[in-house]
């Protein structure tokens, strides 16, 4: 059996969220201040997602939903991560 990935990320909608967060100014600053401000009740993006949905901001510009349950929450915490070290 074979693992189907999407560039490298476990799914279209992985990459597509660490894509844009990647690639934007405004989600980039946020990503990152998710990660330096997180506290014990949740991680770096339950934090995004929350700040996303506060800002009524729903979707990336190619409409996946930031809580989409397919997203590898692992692996966007772990690319999240990797912006401030």
């Amino acid at each position: 059996m074979t693992t189907q990935t999407y560039n490298g990320w476990a799914n279209y909608e992985t990459w597509n969220v660490t894509l844009w967060m990647a690639n934007n100014q405004f989600l980039y600053n946020t990503a990152v201040a998710c990660v330096q401000y997180v506290d014990n009740n949740e991680t770096p993006y339950d934090k995004f997602i929350r700040c996303m949905i506060n800002g009524k901001r729903f979707t990336t510009n190619d409409n996946v939903r930031w809580d989409d349950d397919n997203i590898n929450r692992d692996e966007v915490n772990e690319m999240m991560a990797e912006l401030v070290d």
